[in-house]
């Protein structure tokens, strides 16, 4: 049995960050939204920070660390099909990263996500608040954004929801993901299908610059 670092901190930072700003989006919309009293904004705002978090994560995953690439977890439907049997199975294949399956719910989910940041952005409510992109589209297509986002949040929802039972599959499974992405850390009972003989370790300094480089946009955006 082995301990092995997966996760880095940049990767660690975007996940949990994801899930406090998909909760705030979701309260701000689902419910009336106090204590705030323009919850729409709120949501917005949410909105802004969330697209600077996806372009980086969308940066990362070609220029970051090994497991965070999504090179290093992307596979053919064949290799999902294949998998997929074998986590039927007993004992399940052992991948220190993303497993295949797993891989394209990332990658789903991530799509789905920007989508719903960047449509965002051109939405208006017509009383209280207007979005930066707004006048770059026709009344039109607003709508027809404005209908899209609608129905991607139910997407997403049940995004979120098979997420969440695959973690609790994986945890009947003996595999802990959550405290992974907590530590970075991950308990293996042998040696990874995944893991490269030669770890490329991405630059904290890279990190940071692509973080400064995300940050530019969401600035624009939140005093457009």
């Amino acid at each position: 049995m082995t301990r092995l670092l997966v996760w880095d901190i940049p990767v660690r930072f975007f996940h949990w960050s994801l899930v406090a700003l998909i909760g705030l989006s979701f309260y701000t919309m689902k419910t009336e939204g106090a204590p705030f009293v323009f919850p729409i904004e709120i949501h917005a705002r949410a909105g802004y920070l969330l697209s600077g978090l996806l372009l980086f994560r969308w940066l990362w995953g070609l220029l970051g660390s090994h497991h965070a690439r999504f090179a290093s977890f992307l596979r053919s439907p064949g290799t999902m099909i294949a998998y997929g049997r074998r986590l039927a199975g007993a004992r399940p294949p052992i991948f220190a990263g993303h497993n295949p399956l797993g891989g394209a719910m990332v990658v789903i989910m991530l799509l789905s996500l920007t989508f719903q940041a960047v449509s965002g952005l051109f939405l208006t409510d017509d009383i209280f608040f207007t979005a930066p992109l707004n006048g770059l589209a026709s009344g039109d297509t607003v709508k027809t954004l404005a209908t899209l986002h609608s129905l991607n949040s139910n997407l997403l929802v049940a995004l979120i929801a098979g997420h969440l039972l695959a973690l609790v599959l994986h945890r009947l499974k003996g595999e802990r993901l959550v405290g992974a992405m907590v530590t970075g850390r991950k308990t293996l009972e042998g040696p990874p299908e995944d893991e490269p003989r030669q770890r490329r370790a991405a630059s904290l300094y890279l990190a940071l610059g692509l973080v400064v480089l995300c940050a530019l946009p969401v600035i624009w955006l939140w005093k457009a």
